[in-house]
C-alpha cells in the first residue's frame, strides 16, 4: 500500500499539533492538548492444545521521538518473550527502562532459574525492578499450566483473558 494509506485525518491533525509544539517560538492553540489522547501498546500471549505458548506486541508508538529511537516492543527479551518450558510474556509501558532490564525475559528467568511461580516473577519485575528506578507500565504474561499474571503499576491498563475452560473477563483498573 501507498503510506499515504496509513494516515488518518485525526492522527495528521494531532502530529502537526506535536510537531508545533516542540517549535520554540511557535504559539500553539489551548485546544491543541494531545496528552489526553491515548494510544498504547497491543499485546497478547497464548498457549495451544499442544503446550505451546506465543506472545506478541504491537506498539502505540510514541509521537515524535527521537531520531532513530527503537522501543521494547521489538526487541525479543525486552518488551516481549515466549519459552515453552516458562513462560510468554507481553510488556506496554517506559521502553526504555524494559530494554535496560531485558523485562520479558527476566520474567521467565526467575521462572527458570529462581524457581518462582508466574506471578511472583511477574510482579517482582514491575514493582522490585521497573518501579525503583522510575520505569512505569505493565506486562501480561501465560505459563505453561495456564497461569495469567497481568501486573501494572501505571494507573489503569487495559486487559482482558479468554480460554475454553472460563469466560471471557475484561478488566481497566
Amino acid at each position: 500500500m501507498d503510506p499515504s494509506y496509513f494516515i488518518t485525518p485525526e492522527r495528521l491533525e494531532a502530529w502537526k499539533l506535536a510537531k508545533q509544539k516542540n517549535q520554540p517560538g511557535q504559539p500553539v492553540p489551548p485546544s491543541a492538548d494531545t496528552t489526553k489522547e491515548k494510544h498504547g501498546t497491543v499485546g497478547c500471549v497464548a498457549l495451544d492444545n499442544y503446550g505451546n505458548l506465543a506472545a506478541g506486541t504491537s506498539t502505540g508508538g510514541m509521537m515524535m521521538k527521537m531520531s532513530g529511537r527503537v522501543g521494547d516492543s521489538p526487541i525479543i527479551g525486552a518488551g516481549t518473550w515466549a519459552d515453552n518450558n516458562s513462560c510468554a510474556v507481553s510488556c506496554t509501558g517506559h521502553g526504555e527502562y524494559f530494554i535496560r532490564n531485558c523485562a520479558a525475559y527476566n520474567v521467565a528467568v526467575q521462572m527458570l532459574y529462581g524457581k518462582k511461580y508466574l506471578g511472583d516473577a511477574a510482579n517482582f519485575m514491575i514493582f522490585n525492578i521497573l518501579k525503583p528506578k522510575g520505569g512505569e507500565g505493565g506486562l501480561i504474561a501465560l505459563d505453561k499450566d495456564g497461569n495469567i499474571a497481568m501486573p501494572f503499576s501505571t494507573n489503569a491498563m487495559f486487559r482482558g483473558t479468554v480460554s475454553a475452560v472460563s469466560k471471557p473477563e475484561v478488566s481497566i483498573y
